[in-house]
């Protein structure tokens, strides 16, 4: 890389301690958004139980809620080219009482 590429794309050094590398898994996605902002909670529901918590919520601008979605699916595209198409199953319904009303 070039002295001028290093000034303008500074190497940005990212970590992952190991309880976040583990991974949290999540069946579920709930998305809500207001003007400034979308929220993602990522909840595991199991089979028989009338509860379930949300695992994980992540908070987003709607700027990189817009690129998540277009690296999200950059990334299935390349996925389904490799392995072949993502088959989607029907879902039970959420329970009524399980949350505000959002889309997976």
């Amino acid at each position: 890389m070039s002295e001028k590429n290093k000034k303008e794309n500074p190497q940005m050094n990212i970590e992952l301690d190991d309880a976040t590398a583990d991974g949290t898994y999540a069946n579920l996605a709930i998305i809500n958004h207001s003007v400034s902002e979308f929220v993602v909670d990522f909840v595991n529901i199991m089979p028989g139980r009338p509860k379930a918590k949300v695992k994980s919520r992540i908070v987003l601008t709607p700027q990189h809620a817009k690129r998540f979605l277009k690296a999200l699916a950059d990334n299935i595209n390349r996925f389904e080219k490799a392995h072949g198409e993502i088959k989607e199953y029907d879902q039970p319904p959420i329970p009524l009482n399980f949350g505000p009303a959002g889309e997976a």
